[in-house]
């Protein structure tokens, strides 16, 4: 069986991070299936998905790494296209990729004990992202 659901979340850009554990969760034990694979997915080209220790420290470090991986200021060839400014943020989420898989059973994540599913929005401005849940299981 496959159940699909939509996540909404509202971001402000410019590596904002999103704990989207409990959100998910929820899908999960709502589906009624008892084991299975959760697949997550972001539409777009500016926003990521993966997991981590979700607390302050290793927040500020993922963001610290992105921002000296894949400088905002420089100059990129996307921005010379468009002139959004936004190429650094192209780049960022290719890096992370928009999709997720997560095994469940007994209707719970198989998440390790400090591991968390977040979003991870690059863009350059406030965003609303949509994160489309997959349940698939028996």
């Amino acid at each position: 069986m496959v159940i699909t659901e939509r996540l909404t979340v509202r971001t402000h850009g410019n590596n904002h991070i999103v704990d989207l554990t409990e959100r998910v969760a929820e899908a999960v034990a709502r589906s009624g299936l008892q084991a299975g694979i959760v697949a997550l997915f972001v539409p777009g080209s500016t926003a990521g998905l993966t997991t981590m220790e979700f607390e302050p420290g290793a927040v500020e470090d993922l963001q610290r790494w992105f921002e000296e991986a894949v400088p905002a200021d420089r100059e990129y060839r996307h921005n010379l296209r468009w002139g959004d400014r936004n190429g650094h943020s192209h780049l960022r989420a290719s890096l992370i990729g928009p999709s997720l898989t997560v095994p469940f059973r007994e209707r719970r994540l198989l998440l390790g004990t400090w591991q968390q599913i977040v979003l991870i929005d690059f863009d350059v401005r406030p965003r609303q992202r949509e994160i489309v849940v997959q349940i698939l299981g028996e």
